[in-house]
């Protein structure tokens, strides 16, 4: 039995944030959960997914962000607890029915967790999604600690049928990624039998509808206004003048520095866990208490101008700061010792910082970029199409992904990327807009999300360019989760379809369509080059599963390479495709046996033919 739905109310166990909310969805009751994977939020939908094998849950990996809402919108309106989850870029694209259903509402719980990625370890930018709550008047929760995550969704979901709103429940990586003690609660029985009540004049949201759900929707606010006043999760500490404002994981580094500060008969703390409506009265009895106020909250200054603002509103004239070029900065995450130093500047506290240790005597730590794992058929893709369009003044939009990584040197291939599915769609831009060759990339789980409105854009305006397809069997980037065009059979589980990509490319109308084995390297620049020469949509599929997926589930055969002594030092292998099999020794190329998986593009392109399979 998966060890989140063991039913031991007590038991304490060490969790990742990210189980300890899927251990909380399973203890509020969710009966429907849906989502498109997406770093920090991924390891939610692992679990959920897991549980859905072993019990009543229904889960499912939709095919966007955008789908995945909608899909969890129906079943919250059929009666079913519903969870839908996605990183934070991922709430733009679900942006367009989350406005709307905030006028629809639900008839049972439906909590939205959008994962939030300060210093963006795994993102394209660090936008900070609270503002979605104010935007769509949505309720928000935000947890300060994994213990509380597993408590607070528990209590969106209470929430959310209460005021018949869908509540958002925001994270950030540090909460997502780290691991706590936390101690299982009853489990409530989960309703899976959901029934839809015909109700048009709420569902069907046409112009003399929707101008009365405005109305009701403001209302339904004014409602969590109340509620918010008397929360639990906005905490008041002390009853010092000096005072802090704090939420996430923000609060705990704020607890620290007060103490390590000395000031704990100084300041109060006030943390902000409902930060959407904010409890008005609360915080304007606090501001009345203070002094000068510090604001502490990564990314944008969201509780720092609504303070302002009570302020202003009482006449309360004191010092209220946070983001400043000597305070906190918009950027990246904050930290304890920065916190700590901040406050103490602030408020003209004495505090010398800990001396670090001397490192003079420490090696330098390499610096270890991210890079495609041995034999990643990716990189052997970007090798054929730089030699194909070699002497060509190419441009290359690339798309969210593993692949996106083909940016770096010597492959070199990836010019640019905003988001999800825009590598086709700029591509249509770049081919009109220059005389460049514009040759995109993108993978079969993000061509699904939303690349296939693009391709039908650029077949339907006759656009110019050579769209790659990188095929590897999986969403690999986040964990190996499947999407539309994965084989459920390897994973065990029937019941599923499959989408044919090369039968949806020639649907949509593209009349050149190539297929290429990338580990088959001569063959596949000779496939290349006759696409790169077809003028309009040309739509080359680069077919082989990912390689760490290939390993877990024993589809590969390991031959590891060696590079034999009529090597003659030019390093072509190195300088071209720099697989991370490669180190040197003495200033001579070897390979680790143990990584290489034997895609032999290293043999092929060797122009001593020095590589050959090592003997066993």
């Amino acid at each position: 039995m998966h060890k989140l739905l063991n039913d031991a109310p007590g038991e304490k166990i060490m969790l990742l944030g990210n189980e300890a909310i899927a251990r909380g969805a399973i203890e509020a009751g969710v009966a429907f959960a849906a989502t498109y994977p997406g770093t920090p939020s991924s390891e939610i939908s692992l679990n959920l997914f897991q549980m859905s094998q072993e019990s009543d849950l229904y889960f499912e990996y939709s095919t966007n962000e955008k789908v995945a809402l909608e899909v969890a919108a129906a079943a919250a309106n059929s009666g079913l607890r519903t969870f839908c989850m996605m990183k934070h870029v991922g709430l733009n694209v679900a942006a367009d029915p989350l406005m709307t259903l905030a006028y629809v509402g639900v008839t049972a719980g439906m909590v939205i967790l959008t994962a939030d990625d300060p210093a963006m370890f795994s993102s394209q930018n660090e936008q900070d999604n609270r503002y979605y709550a104010k935007f769509g008047n949505l309720p928000m929760l935000e947890p300060s600690s994994v213990p509380e995550a597993k408590e607070m969704i528990k209590y969106a979901f209470d929430l959310s049928e209460e005021i018949k709103q869908p509540v958002l429940l925001r994270t950030t990586t540090r909460i997502n990624h780290s691991n706590a003690f936390v101690t299982f609660g009853d489990i409530k029985p989960r309703n899976t039998e959901g029934r839809f009540e015909r109700d048009p004049h709420r569902c069907v949201t046409v112009p003399a509808v929707s101008r009365g759900l405005h109305v009701k929707l403001l209302e339904k606010m004014d409602k969590a206004k109340e509620i918010c006043e008397d929360s639990e999760f906005n905490l008041l500490e002390g009853s010092g003048k000096f005072g802090i404002v704090a939420n996430g994981v923000s609060f705990h580094y704020a607890e620290d520095a007060v103490k390590d500060l000395g000031i704990e008969d100084k300041a109060s703390i006030f943390r902000l866990g409902f930060s959407n409506p904010m409890p008005e009265k609360q915080i304007k009895d606090f501001l009345s208490g203070c002094e000068k106020v510090l604001v502490i909250e990564e990314g944008e200054p969201f509780m720092e101008e609504a303070f302002k603002a009570f302020a202003q509103e009482e006449g309360i004239t004191i010092p209220i700061n946070g983001k400043s070029e000597t305070l906190f900065s918009k950027l990246y995450e904050y930290d304890p010792a920065m916190v700590r130093e901040k406050m103490a500047g602030y408020f003209g506290i004495d505090y010398t910082p800990t001396e670090k240790l001397p490192t003079d005597n420490v090696p330098e730590i390499p610096i270890r970029p991210p890079n495609l794992c041995s034999g990643c058929s990716h990189r052997a893709t970007f090798y054929e199409v730089q030699k194909a369009a070699k002497g060509m003044d190419i441009v290359c939009p690339t798309d969210i992904g593993c692949y996106t990584l083909g940016f770096l040197p010597p492959l070199s291939t990836g010019d640019f990327v905003i988001c999800m599915g825009s590598s086709v769609s700029s591509s249509c831009g770049f081919g009109q807009a220059t005389d460049q060759k514009v040759i995109s990339f993108i993978g079969d789980s993000t061509f699904f999300h939303s690349g296939i409105t693009g391709l039908v854009n650029a077949v339907f305006n006759n656009h110019n360019f050579t769209l790659v397809i990188l095929e590897n069997d999986i969403t690999a980037m986040t964990g190996h989760q499947p999407h539309p065009g994965v084989d459920m059979d390897r994973f065990g589980l029937d019941g599923y379809g499959r989408v044919n990509i090369e039968n949806i490319v020639r649907a949509l109308g593209v009349e050149h369509i190539s297929i290429v084995k990338p580990f088959k390297v001569k063959k596949s620049i000779k496939t290349i080059k006759e696409a790169l020469e077809y003028k309009g949509v040309s739509v080359i599929i680069s077919q082989e599963p990912c390689a760490l997926y290939a390993k877990s589930l024993k589809l590969l055969k390991p031959r590891a390479f060696k590079v034999s002594d009529k090597c003659v030092d030019h390093k072509d292998c190195i300088t071209s495709i720099a697989c991370p099999s490669f180190y040197l020794e003495d200033g001579k190329v070897n390979i680790d046996a143990n990584t290489c998986v034997g895609c032999a593009v290293c043999a092929q392109i060797c122009p001593e033919n020095a590589i050959t399979p090592l003997k066993k």
